[in-house]
C-alpha cells in the first residue's frame, strides 16, 4: 500500500530543497574561505639571496640589486628593488633606498658637498651612513634596514624593518 503525499508535504519538501541548496551555495564558500590557508603551502624562507658575494662588501655602500615574486590576488609579477650595503666591522648593513620624507630614491654620495652621505635629490635630503637623517634636511626619519645574512658565500636580503643601528 503506498501513502500518497500530500499537497501541503509536498511544498514543504520542495521548500526545504531548495532552501538546503541555496544554504550550502552560501555555507561552502565560506568555509573553504576559512580554512583555505591550512592548505596552502608555507614559503621556504623569506631571504632572497643576490648576485653579490658577501667578501666583496666593504665599508662603502653598494647597490645590491634583488628580485622576488609578488602574487596580488590572481596576478603573479617579479618585482626588482635594490638595497644599499656595506660593511660595518663584521657586520652587513643593508639600508632601503625609500626617502622617508616623500619615497623618493636615495643614493650614496649623489652630492658633491657631502660625499659620505645618501642623498635624496627631491628636496635635498641627506642622510648618514648608518641612515640617520640629517637636522636641518627634509625627512623626518631614518631610513629603514634590511634583514641581511649570507647564504653559499653570497649576500640575502630579508624583511624590511625600522632602523635599529642609530
Amino acid at each position: 500500500m503506498s501513502q500518497k503525499v500530500t499537497r501541503r508535504q509536498f511544498l514543504n519538501y520542495s521548500l526545504m530543497g531548495v532552501g538546503s541548496f541555496m544554504a550550502a551555495g552560501i555555507i561552502l564558500p565560506m568555509g573553504r574561505f576559512a580554512l583555505d590557508p591550512l592548505f596552502q603551502d608555507q614559503a621556504e624562507g623569506s631571504m632572497i639571496t643576490t648576485s653579490v658575494k658577501a667578501e666583496e662588501i666593504t665599508e662603502e655602500p653598494v647597490k645590491v640589486d634583488f628580485s622576488f615574486d609578488q602574487q596580488d590576488a590572481w596576478y603573479e609579477s617579479e618585482v626588482t628593488d635594490f638595497a644599499w650595503v656595506y660593511r660595518d666591522g663584521e657586520e652587513i648593513i643593508a639600508l632601503s633606498p625609500v626617502c622617508k620624507h616623500l619615497g623618493c630614491t636615495v643614493t650614496w654620495a649623489g652630492d658633491d658637498a657631502n660625499p659620505n652621505r645618501f642623498f635624496c635629490p627631491c628636496h635635498n635630503g641627506m642622510y648618514e651612513k648608518n641612515g640617520q637623517n640629517v637636522p636641518g634636511t627634509p625627512p623626518r626619519g631614518p631610513l629603514d634596514q634590511f634583514e641581511v645574512g649570507t647564504s653559499d658565500g653570497y649576500v640575502t636580503i630579508g624583511e624590511r624593518f625600522a632602523n635599529e643601528i642609530i
